[in-house]
């Protein structure tokens, strides 16, 4: 089975696909923005890269959210509800986490099916 890194780098690949799954992490673009903003840009970035690797946030398989402030939480699962494919929620957890940027709220690690 073949895999194919999109704009790998030496420490990292923007995305990876291995046969039909698609694995990727996403961050927000817009730093400056509250906890809500940022999960709707990094779930708008999702949508991005799942385009151009073939696929959609309907085959979404697995979502692990990483907030930096439980606090948060209540704003990420607006984006996340106002987001998700109707009808077709992947699994998903979220876990409180230190982040590296610190202008990060939150960090979303998916894997989807093409």
């Amino acid at each position: 089975m073949s895999i194919t890194r999109i704009d790998p780098e030496h420490r990292m690949s923007e995305a990876v696909i291995h046969g039909n799954t698609i694995y990727y992490t996403s961050v927000p673009e817009n730093l400056d923005a509250d906890a809500e903003a940022q999960t709707a840009n990094a779930l708008a970035v999702i949508d991005r890269i799942l385009a151009c690797a073939g696929s959609d946030k309907s085959n979404i398989l697995d979502a692990t959210i990483f907030l930096v402030d439980k606090a948060d939480f209540a704003a990420m699962n607006r984006a996340w509800d106002a987001w998700v494919s109707p009808g077709n929620a992947p699994v998903r957890c979220t876990v409180q986490a230190g982040l590296m940027n610190p202008k990060y709220k939150v960090e979303i690690k998916i894997i989807a099916a093409r």
